[in-house]
């Protein structure tokens, strides 16, 4: 991806051109379809402890809690949702990489146009602002898909209101919420994201480039790194990013569950007193108030052992598609 980030010398027919931006969407929707189905019972636990009621616990750990899934609802309870979360990340996934792509190509430009910095290339600092700007454009692009996703994800057989689907939860939140409900928890994601995806792409970025400079312990042959290597980049970069931004995850799950009629029993409690929310600040405040600052990390580990693979096979999964889809295009050529 680093290389794709270089300004070209000449201007690319216009074919080529977008076959280029076809095969970046095409390599970014594959890669973050075969990442989050890898670990799709992960990630439902992981919003099922964001969002239980505190009165009511059925899920304490990871092992316990996908034990539980297991038990109560069976093999396709462990993939409540992945669907929805598909149809939501392979568009995501296709316009974040696509968007850091041009990003990377237009911050570089405009650092380049500096006096003195004409032959400069991307730092770890540049990538962090393109891969701000892709998080930004990917997450607000699909956001609403990511609200009902987390909705569908929490339901269970027992729940009173049941979501049918994807469109089904979209409509019904539209028509019982109002529109403005589809983007409930939408800034603490804009805020999280930026040191999310930044993170990510800056750390994956800057470690293959320093391992290709350096080649410590003969780890780069000829420019060159293993699937390996880069998937052990990938996971320090999920690492870093969302250990960081976790507790606005942690918020805007919370806020997406404010105004759900006939809430899932995850979320009220059997019953009990269900907190609301009236905005992040709110949400923040009464989480820890409520629970202490450790309710900020709630779901961490499951999330943890989900993101590190995640990000790795994305990120693994784009390169070799796009290498695959290159050499294809130069074969029909």
């Amino acid at each position: 991806m680093a290389s794709e980030a270089k300004p070209a010398d000449g201007a690319k027919p216009p074919t080529h051109e977008l076959l280029s931006i076809c095969k970046s969407l095409v390599a970014g929707g594959v890669a973050g379809g075969v990442s989050r189905t890898a670990v799709a019972p992960l990630e439902r636990l992981k919003i099922l402890l964001q969002v239980q009621n505190r009165q009511n616990i059925k899920y304490s750990g990871t092992i316990q809690g996908l034990k539980y899934i297991w038990k109560t609802e069976g093999f396709r309870g462990m993939f409540k949702g992945n669907g929805t979360n598909c149809a939501r990340i392979v568009p995501n996934s296709a316009v974040k990489f696509f968007s850091y792509e041009q990003a990377s190509k237009g911050i570089l430009w405009l650092y380049q146009r500096q006096p003195g910095n004409e032959e400069a290339q991307l730092t770890p600092i540049l990538r962090l602002g393109a891969g701000a700007c892709a998080g930004i454009i990917a997450m607000s692009a699909t956001y609403p898909m990511d609200m009902v996703r987390g909705r569908l994800t929490v339901q269970t057989e027992a729940s009173p209101r049941q979501y049918r689907g994807i469109f089904h939860a979209l409509s019904t939140v539209f028509r019982e919420e109002g529109p403005r409900a589809l983007y409930k928890g939408w800034l603490p994601s804009v805020i999280g994201v930026i040191p999310y995806v930044g993170l990510n792409f800056s750390v994956y970025e800057s470690l293959k480039d320093w391992l290709v400079r350096s080649k410590p312990f003969g780890i780069a042959q000829d420019s060159e790194l293993s699937v390996t290597t880069r998937l052990a980049c990938g996971a320090a970069a999920g690492t870093v990013g969302q250990t960081v931004a976790y507790p606005l995850d942690v918020i805007r799950r919370r806020m997406q569950m404010v105004g759900w009629k006939d809430a899932a029993s995850v979320v009220t409690g059997e019953g009990k007193s269900k907190i609301e929310y009236t905005g992040m600040v709110d949400t923040f405040r009464k989480t820890v108030q409520h629970e202490g600052f450790g309710a900020l990390y709630k779901g961490l580990v499951p999330n943890s052992v989900k993101v590190v693979p995640s990000i790795a096979i994305a990120f693994v999964t784009y390169e070799m598609v796009k290498d695959i889809l290159g050499v294809q295009m130069r074969i029909s050529d």
